[in-house]
């Protein structure tokens, strides 16, 4: 009887690094699940998706490119859910529950796959429940002013920008006090390497304690 793959959230500030750790992790072997890029590609493909948003936003957020294809303008939204924790909760009722059912597939293919572990990726995991019923959380922490060196080196937006969104976002101190693990990334992409294959050494060993469990 083949069990579910040890599933762990990996979550981390604005320019914290975590795409990258998520990244080494999947070339490790890991399954990746990205909780985000699933969430935008719902707001441009699922009907009911597209319909909730035009109903709380307006239709005007929704335009077509040159080839007939969806665009979301991201900004208009961002402001209006920034203006309304009404609006902000709608959205998340709205796309919440599909992301999950996306992630139960993801969770089966992996376990078809035989996968150890399945590595959930997601800004956000635990103001929006998403670590409901994993294993594990890891945070990836890293240093504020570099953070904010990285999402300008990024192109993300101007410094006041950036630090509006990390100000916007949960305390990197708050994240760590709910992880079960941390990795503290510290600068180069060699060390964010190490680390993260030190980190799955780690996860593997929970993953096969866990095994005993189920």
């Amino acid at each position: 009887m083949s069990t579910d793959p040890f599933l762990v959230g990996i979550t981390g500030g604005l320019g914290s690094g975590k795409s990258m750790v998520c990244h080494f992790l999947a070339e490790m072997g890991c399954a990746l699940f990205e909780s985000d890029r699933v969430a935008k590609e719902l707001q441009l493909h699922d009907p009911e998706v597209i319909e909730g948003i035009c109903s709380l936003f307006g239709p005007s957020v929704y335009s077509c490119d040159v080839s007939g294809g969806l665009l979301l303008d991201r900004k208009k939204i961002a402001s209006a859910v920034f203006s309304s924790s009404e609006k902000l909760e709608a959205l998340n009722r709205l796309i919440h529950p599909r992301v999950y059912g996306e992630f139960r597939k993801a969770v089966l293919k992996a376990r078809q796959q035989g996968k150890k572990i399945l590595v959930k990726e997601a800004a956000i995991l635990f103001e929006s429940g998403g670590n409901e019923g994993l294993d594990a959380v890891v945070v990836v922490a890293a240093d504020v002013e570099e953070r904010i060196a990285r999402a300008v080196q990024k192109g993300m937006g101007m410094r006041e920008e950036i630090m509006q969104r990390i100000a916007a976002q949960w305390p990197q101190e708050k994240l760590i006090a709910k992880a079960d693990y941390v990795l503290f990334n510290r600068g180069t992409p060699d060390e964010l390497k190490k680390e993260s294959e030190a980190l799955y050494a780690t996860l593997l060993k929970a993953a096969q304690s866990n095994c005993h469990h189920h």
